[in-house]
């Protein structure tokens, strides 16, 4: 067991969560200064070659740019552009038309729309436009921030029309059908528990849960459940889409049953703007849905045109290097931009205050761009280096027959390092095959919480916080953020490794 080297890796990790939870240090310096301390680490204990670990920090950066700060510019940039085109006033009418209750409007924006949003794009954008969406309404900045970055979790699972979870099973070498479903079962507890928490935190405590249990119960079950049968009899594609379209059908129909009922002095004097009126304010984000969904995987041969537009760049010079690829148009970031484009040249905005409102949007990003792309370039070095595997390594050789209680913290770890579900499946899904095999487990059980505890990590991921913090104006406030949510994740996770332990115990009786 080389407990040096363990702490060592460790080491990063702690100042991350020293620096921006304790310390409150802007996102933006915290993650340069870790990303320095990662590079020493790398070359003094773990012997990582001064090239290599410039390279992969470089690659890691060049990641940060494109796909990440690029797709966070285009989420930004649909809404400034609806604001400023004076639909995002028209869509706020039509949804307090709906309700004027916030925890029924936040269970519609920031859990059924944010899914969608993941289910489709990912990437950042379920957290930038909800939180923008919800600040129009009213809702304080940080709260903002904090709801959609819980609200973000479970649908990542099956987030950018399935990837993470079709890159796990790769990874590991399982069918993806049955792993889909698995993900499913073990999410479907947090899918039910996550509404309760966004309307407890938006009404300011339990109490405010008392007036719209059903509704809140409703908006889980009317997501998880389907999406459980959609992973079971088609795949990891649809799971996060469908089920987020019933939730937000469902959502709807229950807030128009409430307001009846409970009808608010806001409400009454709000007229619901006219069925073409919503859907002309609303049309960048029908575009972008259209443009994400007819570029991806469902529609093969448009998926594989511009999938093929592309460019390969070796950046890493270390072992295992593969080419870096840039996806030009069938990245989110380019179609949302151009759905973004054309929406508002169908609302008649005048091309040149479009591109302005781009221009502005890309300059607000200037320290989003720093974080990102310093704990991306953070989360290669680690990777490269051996940092990340010996972490995971050390805990198998620790906890043996317990170690799937904590497989689910693994996951949680890797999405906390790099941001991102599908990256943390990369890192640990052989690793996790390999521990369930050793143990005598059941494999799919086990690699199946890889992903759902990478969604646990979302919530706390510098990289998330960053997307949150420019979403809501909040640069610099990054530890704040970050402190609010961590309560949030730390239940999260205890929930999540409790259940997939247990239920895995039981699983694993039922097969003696």
């Amino acid at each position: 067991m080389q407990w040096g080297l363990f702490l060592v890796a460790l080491l990063p990790i702690i100042w991350l969560i020293f620096s921006l939870g304790v310390l409150k240090m802007a996102g933006s310096k915290a993650c340069v200064i870790g990303l320095v301390l990662t590079v020493v680490l790398a070359i003094v204990a773990f012997k990582m070659p001064l090239v290599d670990s410039l390279t992969a920090a470089l690659e890691g950066a060049v990641m940060g740019v494109w796909p990440i700060v690029y797709i966070i510019i285009a989420a930004v940039f649909t809404y400034n552009l609806t604001t400023a085109s004076g639909s995002m006033a028209t869509i706020r009418t039509g949804l307090s038309s709906i309700t004027s209750d916030k925890r029924l409007l936040v269970l519609i924006i920031a859990w059924g729309f944010g899914g969608f949003l993941e289910a489709i794009a990912g990437f950042g954008t379920a957290v930038a436009i909800p939180a923008s969406i919800l600040i129009a309404f009213g809702v304080d900045p940080i709260l903002s921030a904090t709801i959609c970055l819980i609200a973000n979790t479970t649908p990542t699972a099956f987030g950018a029309i399935g990837l993470p979870v079709t890159t796990l099973a790769q990874i590991s070498g399982l069918n993806v059908q049955h792993l889909s479903y698995l993900v499913a079962v073990q999410l479907l507890p947090l899918i039910v528990i996550i509404p309760f928490i966004l309307v407890a935190l938006i009404g300011g405590g339990i109490k405010a849960i008392k007036e719209v249990w059903m509704p809140t119960l409703a908006a889980g079950l009317a997501f998880g459940v389907p999406q459980i049968f959609v992973a079971r009899f088609i795949g990891a594609e649809l799971p996060a889409i469908i089920g987020s379209i019933i939730c937000i059908i469902v959502t709807v129909w229950f807030a128009l049953r409430y307001e009846r009922k409970h009808p608010s002095a806001e409400a009454t004097t709000t007229a619901a703007p006219k069925a073409k009126a919503f859907v002309l304010a609303a049309m960048p984000f029908i575009l972008v849905f259209v443009f994400v969904m007819l570029a991806s995987p469902l529609v093969p041969p448009l998926n594989h045109f511009l999938t093929s537009i592309k460019s390969e760049l070796t950046i890493y010079t270390g072992a295992g290097a593969s080419p870096y690829v840039f996806n030009w148009i069938s990245t989110p970031g380019t179609l949302i931009i151009l759905a973004t484009i054309i929406g508002g040249l169908i609302q008649k905005m005048p091309p040149g205050e479009i591109f302005k409102i781009l221009g502005k949007t890309a300059r607000q990003m200037t320290q989003t761009l720093i974080t990102v792309c310093a704990i991306v370039a953070l989360a290669k070095v680690m990777g490269y280096s051996g940092m990340i595997a010996i972490i995971a390594a050390t805990l198998v050789g620790v906890l043996g027959v317990f170690y799937p209680l904590i497989a689910p913290l693994i996951g949680a770890l890797g999405t906390f390092v790099t941001g991102s579900d599908t990256s943390a499946n990369v890192l640990f899904g052989g690793l996790q095959r390999q521990a369930a095999s050793t143990l005598h487990d059941n494999t799919y059980w086990v690699v199946a919480a890889n992903a759902v505890g990478a969604t646990a990590g979302k919530m706390i991921s510098p990289q998330s916080i960053a997307v949150a913090s420019a979403a809501t104006n909040l640069q610099g406030q990054e530890g704040t953020i970050l402190k609010k949510s961590m309560t949030y994740f730390l239940g999260y996770l205890v929930v999540i490794c409790a259940w997939i332990f247990l239920s895995g115990l039981f699983i694993h009786m039922l097969h003696i």
